[in-house]
């Protein structure tokens, strides 16, 4: 099966900038991830995919090369692609999601994947956000119950594998001897056991402890994003190789605010008169109300924008804008002299459909602005 072109593999042309390459993976090695999508083969093999590209797109000179030879070029001297583990992949890219208190959002430098021993499991919390905090990023506190260990507890090393979390068998045969390794059944793979423990505490040498951990939430993100924090999930047996806080991002509806991307939409109600007369309004923002102005002969449909009073690009490179929906309001009843008034205008020209050439129809206008 023949091998993906790199720059159709990461969507981006062949002339683009190493930071929308950074990007332009970063958006897919989140999409793919493997804590988003667990045990789903073809989601890990596109997230293995991106790797490959993005590790030879990245460096100027295997760029360079691909760029002239192809994937013929790069062998021998390239991405091996299929042969790199998720370890390695988290190890050398782990800091391409961004610094903070995550290290990254999947767990920064491997998560706790790389090295040996057994790893504690991970830990799942929702967490609830507003828009305003969505859009300008925030801290929280939260309490977490998690398994660590108990204070008193000490280890030696597992007399089964000496310490090394792997029992290796050596087998003759007529080919000669074959060595294989597997992992010590006697300490799981942490290559220590339980020396002293309390009364309370189980063989694991673990017990529950509630902790607060401040969490530092980017702005941008989204419902149902998830985010994660290395090595703040259970321990594991041994004391070694902590599992990660997994912080689900939860999306509270907004009393007057719809999201679309980046973008916040507002439906702004207007009476007849105004929307006749030309009026000034107050409108609700993430930021606080800001006035607009509307002219006279504002038909219904029209679109305002404000810009940059959108949500923060998850990147950091841009922000969306907030679209004012305007919608003339129509009357359900009217008072006998309501209508004597109507009434009077009905046959007035003025007051007959007359749409210009120019005026656009609902579908053009939301195409203008998608």
């Amino acid at each position: 099966m023949s091998k993906r072109d790199y720059y159709e593999i990461l969507g981006v042309d062949r002339n683009s900038s190493t930071d929308e390459i950074k990007k332009a993976y970063r958006k897919i090695a989140i999409k793919f991830h493997p804590d988003k999508n667990p045990g789903n083969v073809d989601a890990e093999d596109k997230f293995k995919e991106a790797a490959e590209a993005y590790e030879v797109l990245s460096n100027a000179e295997k760029r360079a090369q691909y760029d002239r030879f192809g994937h013929s070029g790069m062998r021998g001297g390239g991405f091996s692609g299929g042969g790199m583990s998720m370890e390695d992949i988290f190890s050398q890219f782990g800091d391409i999601f961004g610094g903070s208190a995550f290290e990254s959002f999947f767990g920064g430098a491997g998560g706790g994947r790389s090295g040996m021993g057994r790893r504690g499991s991970n830990l799942r919390i929702k967490l609830k956000l507003n828009l305003e905090e969505i859009s300008n990023g925030v801290e929280k506190k939260i309490k977490v119950k998690r398994l660590v260990l108990a204070d008193g507890v000490t280890f030696k090393n597992c007399p089964k594998c000496h310490g090394s979390g792997q029992i290796r068998k050596v087998v003759n045969t007529m080919l000669g001897q074959m060595v294989s390794s597997t992992t010590c059944y006697s300490c799981h793979g942490s290559g220590k056991v339980i020396d002293n423990k309390p009364g309370s505490v189980d063989n694991t040498g673990l017990e529950p402890r509630e902790e607060v951990i401040s969490i530092k939430i980017p702005a941008g993100v989204s419902d149902g994003m998830q985010l994660s924090m290395s090595g703040k999930g259970n321990m594991a047996p041994g004391g070694s190789h902590p599992g990660d806080l997994l912080i689900i991002i939860e999306e509270i509806e907004h009393k007057y605010l719809k999201r679309d991307g980046n973008n916040l939409i507002y439906d702004q109600y207007i009476s007849f008169i105004d929307a006749s007369l030309g009026t000034d309004l107050e409108v609700p923002t993430i930021d606080g109300k800001v006035k607009i102005k509307l002219d006279p002969g504002t038909q219904s449909g029209k679109i305002l924008r404000l810009r940059g009073k959108g949500i923060k690009d998850l990147d950091g490179y841009e922000k969306g804008d907030q679209l004012i929906y305007v919608n003339v309001w129509t009357p359900k009843t009217l008072t006998s002299e309501e209508r004597a008034k109507l009434e009077s205008l009905k046959d007035s020209p003025n007051f007959q459909p007359n749409p210009e050439a120019s005026e656009k129809g609902f579908f053009e206008k939301m195409k203008e602005f998608f």
